[in-house]
Formats: C-alpha cells, sequence, structure tokens
C-alpha cells in the first residue's frame, strides 16, 4: 500500500496498537505490519517521529527499558490517548463511510 495512503491516520493507527499493549519501536512496527495483514509495512523512518510527536502531544508516554542488555524505548498510552483514539476511530468511520459512498463500495 502506498505510504501517502497512511498520511493523516498514522498517529490513529499507532493509537491503536498501543492500546492493545505498550511497545518498543520495532515491536509497534511489527504488529502495526501483522494487524494489518502486512498493508502497513512502515519503515522506522515514518513511525519513530509519528511516536516522538504523540509523546509531544501528551497522547503517549515512554521510558527506558532493558532486556538482555540491550535498551530499548518503550511507549505507551496516556489517558488522553486512550480518548485521542477513541476519537480517530470515530473519524476514521465518517471518513470511511463517505469515502465508500462516493466510489460506491457494495454495502
Amino acid at each position: 500500500m502506498r505510504t501517502d495512503l497512511v498520511r493523516g491516520h498514522l498517529d490513529g493507527l499507532l493509537l491503536a496498537v498501543l492500546d492493545e499493549a505498550p511497545g518498543h519501536g520495532y515491536e509497534i512496527i511489527e504488529r502495526l505490519a501483522a494487524r494489518s495483514g502486512g498493508a502497513f509495512d512502515l519503515p522506522e523512518g515514518t513511525i519513530y517521529p509519528a511516536l516522538h510527536r504523540l509523546e509531544r502531544s501528551g497522547d503517549a508516554t515512554s521510558e527506558w527499558s532493558s532486556v538482555d542488555g540491550r535498551r530499548r524505548r518503550v511507549y505507551r498510552l496516556t489517558a488522553a490517548g486512550r480518548r485521542a483514539r477513541g476519537a480517530a476511530r470515530s473519524d476514521w468511520q465518517a471518513f470511511a463511510g463517505a469515502v465508500n459512498r462516493v466510489m460506491g463500495a457494495a454495502a
């Protein structure tokens, strides 16, 4: 899938993946790809700036974790992030419904 189709929806997608469980960047990338059936196999250069944006907005928080001597930054949703995830889901449903009506998708 073209990455430009994801633009504008990436934050909502990441919020949905983080709602499942906290995770480090590579793990989040893998979960996003798995949950989308491989459609959203996005590069680190796309995901990490979005995670940092979610932190700046207060929708996610992160902390360093060490596993087997490897330090990783683990991201998790905040209460504001859970609210933002709900809003992103509602926005997406309205958008997808409108696109389907315009494109003539089967009901």
